[in-house]
């Protein structure tokens, strides 16, 4: 299969803004590259500069990519896209702000992107691409093992390990936990091995569904501890039957504002009185519009956290 590589040229101060840009258009799943040094507890050999690749020095520019199957039409698409840089120029540092595009056969981005995601440890939780091998001591910490294949999730974005670590938190043993935007299945997998009941996922992409189940195979969990729907828990009545309300203690929306802000009633009826939601995936400048749809969809909130420019906000539904 071949497929069409989209890239924007913007820059590093961008970045976040132009994912957030695409992730509104449903477009999740992008590649970044940039200079930007990688700090030394990030590296591939440690401070040992000897054994780091040469490169030159940041200019500030960055290629956010996306991919779309050869042959989909996607003239509406960049159109928009186009418009969208445009008036993003008027209060972002967007650099260049032009979009190019160029053939990729599935092989060449399907694997190369492996270089760059090693493991890591998030609190208690150590997480691991399943092409490395363990560390023989990992007393105390609970092990996670993460092949997101083409989904989105390794547990390295901000704004997923700001879920985690409110996680760690809120979610009690035996409780019943529902992960919107399920992408890998890495949140829901850290739920059972945090120790909950049952996890209820969902997705719009339906290579998540796929994606996440196979990450339930490596990390040895029954598929009957997870069921996991395709759908937009906003409008989608079916998918809503499915997922069934007052029935989540804790329910973890990592996604994006302009989703959370529409879905906020859906979440609410979901959640059991005096449950929680934990979201993230916000950029920093809406997170009081998400604030505010969380309050007017009958919640308390809690606490907010920042982790570069991401936010979480984390609410209680009261009784």
């Amino acid at each position: 299969m071949r497929w069409i590589k989209y890239t924007i040229h913007t820059t590093t101060e961008a970045e976040d803004l132009v994912c957030a840009m695409l992730g509104e258009k449903g477009i999740v799943n992008v590649e970044i590259d940039n200079l930007v040094p990688v700090l030394d507890g990030d590296r591939q050999g440690g401070v040992f500069e000897e054994l780091q690749p040469d490169m030159a020095a940041d200019d500030g520019k960055s290629q956010v990519s996306f991919y779309l199957e050869e042959g989909q039409d996607a003239t509406e698409l960049l159109s928009d896209l186009k418009e969208e840089l445009d008036d993003m120029k008027t209060y972002a540092n967007v650099g260049e702000g032009s979009i190019t595009t160029e053939i990729s056969d599935e092989a060449d981005w399907r694997d190369n992107w492996k270089q760059f995601f090693s493991s890591f440890t998030i609190g208690d939780v150590f997480i691991k691409p399943t092409w490395e091998e363990a560390p023989a001591d990992l007393e105390g910490k609970t092990l996670v093992e993460i092949d997101p294949g083409v989904s989105f999730g390794t547990g390295k974005h901000e704004s997923t390990q700001l879920v985690i670590k409110q996680m760690d938190k809120y979610l009690k043993p035996k409780q019943e936990v529902l992960d919107v935007g399920c992408g890998s299945g890495i949140l829901s997998i850290i739920a059972l091995k945090m120790g909950a009941a049952h996890v209820v996922g969902t997705d719009i992409d339906e290579d998540c569904i796929a994606s996440s189940y196979e990450n339930f195979d490596v990390n040895h969990l029954e598929h009957s501890l997870g069921d996991f729907y395709v759908g937009n828990l906003i409008d989608d009545e079916e998918l809503q039957a499915k997922v069934g309300k007052d029935k989540y203690d804790v329910v973890f929306a990592n996604i994006l504002a302009d989703i959370i802000i529409p879905m906020a009633p859906a979440l609410a009826d979901a959640m059991k009185p005096e449950g929680y939601l934990i979201t993230s995936g916000i950029i920093d400048f809406k997170e009081d519009e998400v604030k505010r749809a969380l309050e007017n969809a009958g919640l308390e909130i809690v606490e907010c956290n920042a982790q570069g420019e991401w936010r979480n906000v984390t609410a209680r539904k009261q009784r």
